[in-house]
């Protein structure tokens, strides 16, 4: 076996061995196998897990009303560069959902029934906390309703691995995610590529004479390939390559949502999207990507993987009595819980989880520096989404990011969430409502990627 052919197989994918005519005119799409780097899980069975066990379940909690509205600010300015100006493609125009649409229960102001007059700032300000709480029930006890307060106050003094945006901003607008899709816009160029260079140039631990593979802006280095960037790569401690991996997941999933919801055509204004297997060739076949799209698509694999962790641990968290997916429909807010508790449930019966008790496991004094860079350069990839020229992908940018964020969160918590309190709020950790929807939402997007990917290797097989 030839070095290359040896490298190949430690990466965990195949390459079928094909004629000049094959390679110019059939598309291929790599045949991930093995085991992914820095984990002790194989790409096979997560394939499993999700179609016979997640995808169905994600997908159903994902129309629920509680998880299908999501409040998001698509007006805050850039705070790196001077704004390009938005796209003026119609499908990239956001619907924002009337508040009439709007569940009962969801609005702010509607789950926690405040009537006191509030007679100074103090109050005020805790009249508007409990506002925020949308995953309240107006059931609580006075008592339970002041811990939350508390717990809410608590909450915006904490740090985060995002930049949250502000409810109660006049900017912030609910939507409907269901009504406006993620998928293929035409949002391309200059623009969209300054976005992910920034992210990837300047958030991810990388010196500048170090080169990304496929960068336009490298230098010619012959046969390199970007062998010399995966060398860097493997140099890092285990924190900083699964900072760049999760990065690199979330980038190849985007992609692959485009892919699969393609605008094919438009005949008399009616659209047709759908999979287009030329753009997913071009993204991700290794011909095309000189080896690179394997690596980006087992990237997506792993962040999946840290995803999943995410939802197995924090499951205690929902399982608790006090913590309600309010809406103000008893009878779907009750089957809301039921069909989350079920989804925890199988996560916890996933038997190769990540281990995320190697990260940040040095010296105390080192582990808590790195980590706060870590959680530093997350946050500043969370404001580069206010970057992002096109609402319908900034849309979606923001809150798949947030969900990796919360994800984060959660698995560098988990002191304070074996510790919660069964029948009251904790101070020691919280979940907004814009958390929550976040997370499931964008673990929901993760499943429909691998399960796409599924999708795409069939429609390549009939194509060869």
């Amino acid at each position: 076996m030839s070095g290359s052919s040896r490298l190949d197989h430690a990466r965990g994918f195949r390459q079928k061995v094909r004629s000049p005519d094959e390679v110019c005119e059939k598309p291929y799409v790599p045949m991930l196998t093995g085991v992914l780097d820095d984990c002790l899980c194989d790409i096979e069975s997560i394939d499993d897990f999700n179609t016979f066990k997640i995808f169905p379940k994600i997908q159903k909690l994902q129309e629920r009303d509680y998880f299908r509205y999501y409040k998001v600010n698509l007006k805050r300015p850039c705070p790196f560069w001077a704004d390009d100006g938005h796209c003026s493609i119609k499908d990239c125009h956001v619907e924002p959902c009337p508040e009439s649409k709007i569940p009962v229960g969801i609005k702010a102001g509607s789950s926690n029934k405040y009537s006191k007059a509030a007679n100074n700032s103090k109050e005020l300000e805790d009249c508007e906390q409990a506002n925020k709480l949308g995953a309240v029930n107006s059931t609580l006890s006075n008592q339970s309703k002041e811990a939350f307060i508390d717990w809410a106050r608590y909450d915006d003094s904490q740090d985060h691995f995002c930049e949250l945006d502000d409810e109660r901003s006049p900017d912030a607008q609910y939507v409907d995610l269901l009504l406006n899709p993620e998928r293929y816009t035409g949002y391309k160029g200059p623009s969209a590529w300054r976005v992910w260079n920034s992210i990837y140039e300047e958030n991810c631990f990388k010196p500048r004479s170090v080169y990304r593979p496929l960068n336009p802006l490298a230098p010619s280095r012959g046969g390199d390939d970007g062998e010399s960037f995966y060398t860097w790569l493997e140099g890092l401690c285990l924190e900083k390559r699964v900072f760049y991996k999760l990065i690199s997941g979330l980038h190849a999933s985007i992609n692959l949502h485009l892919c699969a919801n393609y605008l094919l055509e438009e005949t008399w204004g009616k659209p047709r999207w759908g999979p287009n297997v030329k753009e997913f060739t071009r993204r991700f076949d290794p011909t095309e990507t000189k080896g690179e799209g394997p690596r980006r698509l087992k990237n997506l694999y792993f962040l999946y993987l840290i995803e999943l962790r995410a939802l197995s641990k924090v499951a205690p968290y929902f399982e608790r009595a006090v913590v309600d997916l309010y809406t103000g429909n008893g009878h779907e807010d009750a089957e809301s819980k039921a069909l989350l508790l079920d989804i925890f449930r199988d996560t916890k019966s996933f038997h190769m989880h990540f281990d995320e008790k190697s990260m940040f496991a040095g010296d105390k004094k080192g582990a808590k520096s790195l980590k706060e860079e870590f959680r530093l350069h997350f946050k500043n990839i969370s404001r580069i989404m206010d970057c992002v020229g096109c609402d319908k992908c900034r849309l979606w940018g923001k809150l798949q990011t947030q969900g990796l964020g919360t994800a984060l969160k959660i698995l560098f918590s988990e002191k304070e969430i074996q510790s919660l309190p069964e029948n009251s709020p904790s101070k020691g950790f919280q979940l907004t409502r814009q958390e929550i929807v976040a997370l499931v939402n964008a673990f929901g997007r993760l499943s429909t990627s691998i399960k796409e990917l599924q999708n795409f290797k069939i429609l390549l097989q009939q194509t060869r």
